[in-house]
């Protein structure tokens, strides 16, 4: 698989051009099946992916564990990326945690769990209203020192934010959601910024967790025990409201012979070598249909089909519940 690089100078993490996103593997998306997920890593692997995102948080926990297992019988590994922030309590609940204590601790943890002696790329999940970020991002720096970790990354930062923890220590990557189902980042300054400063760009939920493959037309769809069901863009009118979009990708998709997936991610894939999407998979064939985008044969006239039914700002519905859109930096 054709390789790309985040970040850059010092800075700079060569990976595969697709990575593969792990939390559905463990979290979020319904019962986990961890054999299935195992499989779909080695299928991964053997389709030359190289970069796997996981977090502490994706269970919590499980999912670096689930990682660690695999990683344990390999002698090439791919480059890890994992992030903290979010503190669970005893009590069941959690908290945004970048206190530089904690930084370290988290560290610690996800080595452990992964069972590797260094995390190649290490991101800030989400940023600590109640501690300077300058102060966490110093904390994370040190890790590079200490050789705990290689590159640093933040998730859902907004543009002033990356300014003020660049000049602390170059940022390497920026993981924030982005897709035809959610086009913020080309708005708010986030793309201009890190564009202008030199960070690579990593498209969480690409697929607009799956609504863009045009299998999730009502809530139905999904399993009963599936998180999605309580957001806000998978109700059944909101769902409705959308259709132009999943509709677009699919008519795309029908001329250049391939499926919904594909489009969407060669959409993204093809707005700069500074991207590198991480779709998420936990069954072998969604795994295999994702790789596939890399050979759509995408031209202008597919950009401007899907960007007219999904303009800026166009989608109806918010991304995520309250509680979770007051954790986004802006």
């Amino acid at each position: 698989m054709e390789s790309r690089t985040l970040g850059s100078g010092t800075a700079a993490l060569d990976v595969t051009a697709l990575g593969l996103g792990c939390m559905g593997m463990s979290f979020a998306y319904g019962r986990a099946d961890d054999a299935e997920s195992l499989r779909t890593l080695d299928a991964a692997a053997d389709a030359g992916i190289g970069f796997l995102d996981t977090s502490d948080s994706y269970g919590p926990f499980a999912n670096e564990e689930l990682l660690g297992s695999w990683l344990a019988g390999r002698t090439n590994r791919p480059v890890i990326a994992t992030k903290f922030g979010q503190e669970f309590l005893p009590d069941g609940g959690r908290r945004l945690n970048g206190t530089p204590e904690y930084a370290r601790a988290a560290c610690d943890a996800s080595l452990a769990r992964l069972g590797v002696d260094q995390i190649d790329l290490y991101y800030l999940h989400r940023v600590d209203p109640a501690t300077p970020v300058e102060e966490t991002w110093g904390a994370m720096a040190d890790l590079i020192t200490a050789g705990k970790v290689r590159f640093l990354g933040i998730s859902e930062a907004s543009a002033a934010t990356l300014r003020r923890i660049h000049v602390v220590h170059p940022v390497t990557a920026v993981q924030t959601e982005w897709s035809l189902w959610t086009r913020d980042v080309e708005a708010n300054g986030v793309l201009d910024t890190v564009r202008e400063l030199g960070i690579g760009f990593v498209p969480y939920s690409p697929l607009g967790r799956g609504y863009l493959t045009g299998t999730i037309r009502r809530p139905e769809d999904l399993a009963e025990d599936d998180g999605r069901r309580s957001w806000p863009r998978f109700s059944a009118d909101v769902l409705d409201a959308n259709r132009a979009i999943a509709d677009a990708v699919a008519s795309v998709a029908n001329r250049l012979g391939c499926t919904p997936a594909q489009a969407a991610l060669a959409w993204l894939l093809h707005q700069g070598d500074d991207i590198v999407p991480i779709p998420g998979s936990r069954k072998v064939n969604h795994l295999l249909d994702n790789v596939g985008a890399l050979q759509v044969p995408w031209d202008d006239a597919a950009t401007s089909e899907v960007e007219a039914a999904a303009p800026i700002g166009g989608t109806v519905g918010q991304r995520y519940p309250d509680a979770l859109m007051k954790s986004i930096d802006s």
